[in-house]
């Protein structure tokens, strides 16, 4: 299965796409989607919304996962996140691509086996499961590989389990 992963930001957006059988993982693409906070909000949102919708094009992955919404401190931030993230939900509903979200305990659970990690212990996992010889630089993009394995494992996990019931 082919999975993109993005993590949504306003002044960067990460993505990362692996394929995956549930338990082993491979990169196939990883980086950053960056705006210039100079340039109005709303080019701004344009440019992620193509960006993203040039990704799914390119590597043609069978879902694709963000992470959930949660709460910040500054409303103003939460606000722009929020619309980021519901322009990537758009560019993934009209590719017709499986989506599915994940809350961030969820997520570092998932990768690291703590829900509470941190930043660089995710991206070290990130790396071991992807068998890398170094990690990736960018947070972001990290943090958007942590989310495709997040779905690709937990997608795998539903199959057998739905399987095993039959």
């Amino acid at each position: 299965m082919r999975v993109l992963g993005i993590d949504c930001g306003s002044e960067r957006t990460g993505y990362g796409v692996i394929d995956s059988d549930g338990s082993a993982h491979r990169l196939v693409a990883a980086g950053v989607i960056r705006t210039s906070p100079k340039r109005p909000f709303e080019t701004r949102l344009a440019e992620i919304s193509r960006a993203l919708r040039e990704l799914l094009v390119r590597y043609a992955p069978q879902a694709a996962a963000v992470e959930e919404v949660f709460y910040a401190a500054n409303v103003k931030t939460a606000l722009k996140l929020a619309h980021v993230r519901g322009v990537a939900l758009a560019a993934v509903a009209e590719s017709a691509v499986e989506f599915a979200e994940y809350s961030p305990l969820t997520i570092k659970t998932s990768v690291v086996g703590y829900g509470r990690a941190e930043k660089s212990q995710v991206q070290m996992m990130v790396c071991e499961l992807l068998q890398l010889d170094e990690p990736i630089e960018s947070e972001d993009a990290s943090d958007a590989l942590a989310v495709a394995i997040c779905h690709a494992t937990h997608a795998f996990t539903s199959r057998r389990l739905a399987g095993a019931m039959k």
